[in-house]
């Protein structure tokens, strides 16, 4: 289904969970994180009947994101019923990787194609810092499982933040080179209420490839993200610039929070909630929230937060 703007809407994120393991700090606090009432939530079978609905308007693509997907305890049959809907291509997943040791394989035969990583640091001191309680370790040993497991694709990401993780591109790019993975550098997003991080810490995308000179425009697409490739690396340097250089003219996609509110625009405030309703009213909710997609999102700085009206864990990314 084409929006008003004639963007082919093909790609549904879906949150299953607003839940971490991790306490990331530019995703969310490190305390007082209100747990939802489980009637707030989706349920298993809803969260199903909204993919149906999404394929039915000509969604192909679906990526299951939290909070930490991974700490669903259904999230297994989540997987391996979504990837079964009649029209979806593609079932991907957003994680941290540090429980992908022990269900990358299963992940894997429920139907999970691709997988994007969050690791910001190679440093466990720092790694330590920025998830407020993470073990680098168990991270660096879910990507291993995750490459044993074969999934199509492995992504990294690492949010690009001036001040901590700037010096790291080389480090983090050399990854390219060690494993066949794409390392994807994302510009920090000012959210809703972000105290935490100075005006150093937004950095445009492009600083990468002033750390990087061996990099060179990569042949394939990749959506958002500008691929670079280093020589003999066995997958790409991404880069994907929210705000230095908006993405919005292509933007395909459409967010389901884990409480069930549609939302057109990661950086907007309007929802529409589809918690409760059957799959013709759904269908119907999706059209709208499709409909309502904007042209592009207001201006992002340090000073002109997102006006999303939730922190991170609560959207989905």
């Amino acid at each position: 289904m084409k929006d008003g703007y004639g963007r082919n809407i093909s790609y549904l994120r879906l949150s299953v969970t607003d839940l971490c393991n991790l306490r990331c700090r530019y995703c969310m606090p490190e305390e007082g994180v209100c747990k939802l009432a489980h009637d707030r939530l989706l349920t298993e079978d809803e969260m199903v009947t909204a993919v149906r609905a999404a394929a039915g308007l000509g969604i192909t693509k679906v990526r299951i994101t939290g909070g930490e997907p991974l700490v669903k305890p259904n999230i297994l049959s989540i997987c391996r019923r979504v990837a079964a809907v009649e029209g979806i291509a593609e079932t991907d997943l957003t994680t941290n990787a540090t429980r992908l040791p022990a269900m990358a394989q299963a992940l894997r035969e429920a139907g999970i194609r691709r997988v994007n990583i969050s690791l910001d640091t190679l440093n466990a001191e720092k790694y330590a810092f920025i998830t407020r309680r993470g073990v680098l370790a168990e991270a660096m040993e879910g990507i291993r499982a995750a490459l044993a497991a074969g999934f199509d694709k492995v992504k990294i990401n690492a949010v690009l933040i001036g001040g901590f993780n700037e010096d790291e591109v080389p480090a983090l790019a050399e990854l390219t080179r060690r494993w066949p993975v794409d390392m994807r550098f994302i510009e920090l997003m000012p959210m809703p209420g972000d105290t935490l991080f100075g005006e150093q810490a937004y950095i445009p995308a492009d600083r990468v490839l002033d750390m990087l000179p061996e990099a060179a425009p990569a042949a394939e697409h990749d959506g958002v993200a500008r691929l670079y490739r280093l020589p003999g690396a066995m997958g790409n340097i991404g880069l994907i610039s929210p705000l230095s250089s908006h993405f919005c003219g292509e933007c395909n996609r459409l967010r389901l929070t884990a409480d069930g509110h549609l939302k057109p625009c990661l950086h907007s405030r309007e929802e529409i909630c589809i918690k409760g309703l059957d799959e013709a009213g759904m269908t119907q909710a999706m059209r709208e929230a499709i409909r309502m997609k904007p042209r592009q999102h207001d201006p992002l700085s340090r000073g002109e937060p997102s006006r999303a009206a939730r922190q991170m864990n609560q959207i989905g990314g």
